[in-house]
Formats: C-alpha cells, sequence, structure tokens
C-alpha cells in the first residue's frame, strides 16, 4: 500500500510539473509579441529572476545536519547534466519558439520520452516495460490528433519554420539526455539539492554565455519583458524543476517523461486563452488519448521501477 501510494503521489507532482512547465512557451511567445526581444536577452533574464531561489536552496540543503557531501563526479555530472537540460535546452528552444507557435513547438518538443526510453535502454540497458510502450503509443496518438488542426503542412516550406523546428528537436534530444541523467543521480544524491545545484549550474552557464557573447544589455528592456520574465522564472521553472525532480526521484525518469506528454493539452487550452489559438475537435480527442496514457502509468504502482 505505500508503495502504490508513493507512486501515485509521483504521478500527482509529474503532471503538476509538466502543466506549469507547459506555461514557458506562453511567456516567451507574449514576450516576443510585446517587444522585440531575442532569445538570449530573454533566457538571460528568466535566469537572473530564478538564480536568487536555487542558490538559496542550494544553501538551505548542504546545511543540513544530513547533507552528504558531492564527490568530484557528481559534481560534474550535476554541471554537466544541470546545463545540458537548463541552458543548451532551453536556448534552442526559445530561439526555435521565434519561428513556430507554441503548439507546434510542444509537438516537436515531446519527442523527448521516446529519446529518454530509447538512451536508457542502450545505454544503461534499462529494460522498458511493454505498459511503458503502450502508454508511450496512446500519448502519442492523441499529440498527433491534438495538433492535426493545428500545424499547417504548407508553412512547412519556409526556411524560418524550418530552422525552427530543427531547433527545438535538437531541443528534444537534449532534454532527454538530462531526463536520463537526472534519474541516475537524484537517487544518490536527492532531488531538491540535485536540481538547486544544477539549475544553478544552468543560470550560470546562460549568464556566462550572454554577458561574453552578447552585445546587448539587460537594463533598459521594456517593463513587460521583465514582468513575463519573473513569471516565466517562478511559474515555468522554480516550481516545476523542483516538482520534476522529486517526481524523478519518486517514480523514475522513464515515467516522469511520459506523464509529461500532458503537458501540450495544457499549452492548447493556455494558448487559446493567452494567444487565441482555436481548441478544436481533434485537440479535445487528443486530450482524451493522452489522459488514458496517463492513467496507464498508474497500473505501474503494482510493478514499481527498481
Amino acid at each position: 500500500m505505500k508503495v502504490k501510494y508513493r507512486f501515485a503521489q509521483g504521478i500527482f507532482i509529474a503532471l503538476g510539473g509538466a502543466i506549469l512547465f507547459s506555461t514557458k512557451a506562453i511567456w516567451v511567445k507574449l514576450a516576443y509579441r510585446e517587444a522585440p526581444v531575442d532569445a538570449l536577452t530573454l533566457l538571460a533574464l528568466r535566469m537572473i529572476f530564478s538564480l536568487p531561489f536555487f542558490i538559496g536552496a542550494a544553501f538551505v540543503s548542504s546545511s543540513q545536519s544530513t547533507n552528504v557531501k558531492f564527490t568530484k563526479r557528481e559534481w560534474m555530472g550535476i554541471a554537466l547534466i544541470g546545463c545540458l537540460g537548463y541552458y543548451i535546452s532551453s536556448l534552442l528552444d526559445f530561439a526555435g519558439l521565434k519561428y513556430v507557435s507554441a503548439g507546434m513547438e510542444r509537438l516537436i518538443l515531446f519527442a523527448y520520452p521516446t529519446f529518454a526510453l530509447l538512451m536508457s535502454a542502450f545505454l544503461f540497458k534499462q529494460e522498458v516495460k511493454p505498459i511503458q510502450w503502450l502508454a508511450l503509443t496512446i500519448t502519442y496518438f492523441g499529440l498527433i490528433a491534438a495538433f492535426l488542426g493545428e500545424v499547417d503542412f504548407g508553412s512547412a516550406q519556409n526556411s524560418n519554420f524550418v530552422f525552427g523546428s530543427v531547433l527545438i528537436f535538437i531541443c528534444a534530444i537534449t532534454y532527454a539526455g538530462y531526463m536520463v541523467g537526472s534519474g541516475r543521480i537524484i537517487p544518490k544524491v536527492g532531488a531538491s539539492k540535485f536540481n538547486s545545484y544544477a539549475m544553478s549550474f544552468a543560470g550560470a552557464g546562460v549568464l556566462i554565455h550572454f554577458f561574453i557573447h552578447h552585445n546587448g544589455s539587460l537594463v533598459g528592456q521594456p517593463a513587460i519583458i521583465y514582468l513575463y520574465s519573473l513569471l516565466m522564472a517562478v511559474f515555468a521553472t522554480v516550481l516545476p524543476s523542483y516538482l520534476v525532480a522529486a517526481s524523478i526521484n519518486k517514480i523514475g525518469a522513464n515515467n516522469v517523461a511520459i506523464i509529461g506528454s500532458v503537458g501540450p493539452v495544457s499549452t492548447i487550452v493556455l494558448a487559446n486563452i493567452f494567444l487565441g489559438e482555436a481548441i478544436t475537435f481533434w485537440q479535445l480527442l487528443g486530450t482524451a488519448l493522452i489522459l488514458v496514457g496517463v492513467l496507464l502509468i498508474g497500473k505501474q504502482a503494482n510493478q514499481p521501477e527498481s
């Protein structure tokens, strides 16, 4: 019973993290709509507002009497995984969002559960259970249905659209690497501590990149850009990153990756509210299929990951 409760709790936490993370595309598109801000500036502002939370949490976790110091290998792993997941991936994603819609971004980005499962299987010889493949298949049918009415196949001929799509596709691969890597390290060091340090490294990487390679300034941006950056930092970065890290600790990276497929559903709704994108019958059908996939993952409570 305790195992089932832990698994159900992990599913709930993972859902919360996925939904909050899905708001990122909305904040980015709203910022692009309001002012001519570039991807690196917007990402740097996101990290500036996020870093105080992560640095503070890292200090608290390291100050506890139960704290266990990282090994050199763990330091290097956390720095690499953090930069891979929230520096490189985010930069690619923000740049891609310049050229594709929020809905299209979610469609491409949520190829990452497939990559995460394959990485786990081929790199770490981790078994992919039949129910995981079934749930993944159902959620992807849901994604295809949900975005059938949104995708404009004719626009794929546009070079900017293709360029943006490729950037986000690479982002999906790098984020899958983060999911798999964090799933290996979190059980050893703890979810909260891992997330605090990984995000701090990512934030530092973004800011170093900005100050070395960018000619612009973070000062003097329109007030609305600072507001969107702050909201994105709190609700689409800090809170969901801790939720995802905690859920990985409870139910494993593979399951969290599949449950994260609910993110595009919330993006559809949010894009309708804030960006004026229409909700179609196909999107509603896709929502139902994705929820079925998530519920199937719940059956894993009887066969938890080791």
